[in-house]
């Protein structure tokens, strides 16, 4: 076992790529000589060169749009948006480019790119770069989406993803790359189909991504200490929705709270309750309960920053109401 962040277990999964093939390449603003604004990429530039770590323009449409000529062109581009806000610079390409163009070929034309982006609140970042988008950008059909929410899945969810053969996003939450741990020294590809039992109980399910997990884990650490065990299930893959493990859960501890940092109106929370009513409304003894962030810009001042964010504490409040 290695001692490592959520952050350098990122890198290492891209240099491992960078090494192991040479089609693989990263690019994105300020992944070069700066490494990254987050720092995930410091340190390639200098091992790989800049045929293979690339500063682009600041156009997320133009540079994204290169990826996707990239991986038509028989390579594998790791294309990095700063955050997920960006993305929507970038969405004509996303979604009419790369999350089409294999239904609109007839089949002729896979587009293998992963874009990485940061995503969520917390950092005091304000209203335009702490957004959590993600469930936008799962609504497109085409498009493969995951959250690593774990050192284990930073480490290996991007070499499964530049496998497959189509677009996978991949949304790093901005409020884990600090999060130490350790991981084991063999850690590889990890597994990007199914969603993942991260505490096992009986009495209600929790079901949450990315960086909502700790939110989830600190909630149920609460629970237990008052007699109510919460069973977590860390969704990991957002489209396409593992909807079997969800279920299962439900129809042991039969109580769901969803716990979602995007917006409660149309969020991800709103399509795991719903596919929940419609598979298993007669397993349920109570009412699906969501913890979501409010419906508003969110605030600069850190106080009212995490008033508007999911918080334990309102796991804990929604867990109880469910079991009575």
């Amino acid at each position: 076992m290695t001692a490592t962040t959520y952050r350098e277990a990122l890198r290492e999964s891209i240099r491992e790529a960078l090494a192991s093939d040479e089609r693989v390449f990263l690019m994105g603003e300020d992944v070069g000589a700066y490494g990254g604004c987050f720092g995930v990429s410091l340190g390639l530039l200098e091992e790989f060169g800049p045929e293979r770590v690339r500063d682009t323009p600041l156009s997320e449409s133009a540079f994204v749009g290169a990826g996707i000529g990239a991986a038509l062109g028989g390579m594998r581009p790791i294309v990095e948006i700063m955050t997920v806000n960006f993305s929507l610079l970038a969405l004509d390409q996303i979604m009419n480019n790369a999350a089409t163009l294999l239904h609109m070929s007839g089949g002729q034309l896979n587009v293998p790119i992963v874009i990485r982006m940061t995503t969520g609140a917390g950092r005091q970042l304000a209203a335009q770069h702490s957004h959590s988008l993600e469930g936008w950008l799962a609504h497109i059909p085409g498009l493969r989406c995951v959250a690593p929410a774990t050192l284990a899945d930073a480490r290996g969810m991007l070499a499964t993803a530049l496998a497959d053969p189509d677009p996978v996003l991949l949304f790093e939450h901005g409020g884990l790359y600090n999060v130490s741990g350790e991981l084991a020294d063999d850690a590889g590809a990890v597994d990007i189909d199914n969603a993942a039992i991260r505490r096992e109980g009986g009495d209600v399910t929790v079901v949450a991504y990315g960086g909502t997990l700790r939110t989830a884990l600190s909630a149920a650490d609460e629970l237990a200490d008052l007699g109510v065990e919460a069973e977590v299930v860390d969704l990991r893959t957002l489209r396409p929705l593992d909807d079997a493990t969800v279920l299962d859960s439900v129809r042991r501890t039969h109580r769901l709270v969803v716990v979602d940092e995007g917006w409660r109106s149309g969020s991800l929370s709103a399509e795991i309750a719903a596919r929940v009513a419609e598979a298993a409304l007669y397993d349920l003894d109570a009412p699906i309960e969501r913890v979501c962030t409010a419906e508003v810009p969110i605030p600069y001042a850190k106080q009212l920053e995490q008033a508007a964010l999911p918080q334990p504490g309102d796991v804990v409040a929604a867990a109880r109401r469910a079991v009575g």
